[in-house]
């Protein structure tokens, strides 16, 4: 049944995402829509095990303003047994506004995770960005602020449900090599701020190689980790990937 979705989801973006591809955001060209199913599977003396990395976002770009939403779904089994069931959900917004290379964020993110013992955590907040590099082939951002966490975790078996404030640093960058590589990055630490021990790692960094405008084979290396429940995994998958600008 899992399968059966995701070939679906995958069939009908490849539908829209074929037709009238253009390359990048520009003056006429507003929306971006990028879907990414990634996975790895492998399979040895009677031993299964397989890793399912879906990705979609969504993108709106005007002159000054641009609102971005991002969910990502892991599943993954070895045997009989769960290994991931990992959904995070995105919105965030840029506001371009005020001293050249600087704009405002902010952010509203939801996740559970199995992997990392995540019941229920919700992400909301601001701050202020900063682009050392923002060209067309090149961009290096740093950027820091305030989110409010509200959290349903699972520590030592029991579940613990509690809320704090976290200082949110993030390093992001993309360079594209003469538009047919691609590298990107972007990495989260989230520390909080009246609690030495609980922070979250997350690190997500991709390479990408274009075979059309709307297609490219790709592949990704995760890394997350919540010190508060002692969780962390690390995920290497590879696949294809859809896009469109319109």
């Amino acid at each position: 049944m899992i399968f059966k979705k995701i070939k679906f989801i995958a069939l009908l973006c490849f539908i829209l995402l074929a037709r009238n591809a253009n390359a990048q955001f520009n003056d006429s060209t507003f929306y971006h829509i990028n879907f990414a199913p990634t996975g790895s599977i492998n399979k040895a003396n009677g031993s299964t095990a397989y890793l399912l990395n879906n990705n979609l976002k969504f993108n709106i770009r005007k002159k000054d303003v641009s609102l971005n939403f991002t969910n990502t779904w892991i599943y993954g089994r070895q045997n009989a047994g769960l290994t991931n069931n990992d959904y995070s959900s995105f919105v965030d917004f840029n506001l371009y506004k005020g001293p050249e290379h600087f704009y405002y964020w902010g952010l509203l993110n939801y996740n559970t995770s199995y992997s990392l013992k995540i019941n229920n955590q919700l992400l909301a907040g601001a701050g202020l960005a900063y682009s050392l590099i923002d060209k067309p082939n090149a961009y290096l951002n740093l950027s820091d602020g305030i989110l409010y966490d509200a959290s349903d975790l699972l520590i030592s078996g029991d579940r613990s449900v509690y809320h704090t404030y976290r200082n949110s640093f993030r390093l992001a960058m993309k360079f594209n090599i003469n538009n047919m590589v691609t590298l990107e990055s972007n990495t989260f630490l989230q520390n909080s701020l009246d609690r030495k021990y609980d922070y979250i790692i997350r690190s997500t960094n991709s390479v990408s190689l274009k075979l059309r405008s709307w297609l490219s084979i790709s592949s990704s290396l995760n890394y997350n980790r919540q010190n508060r429940t002692s969780s962390e995994n690390l995920l290497f998958t590879y696949g294809i990937n859809f896009e469109r600008y319109f």
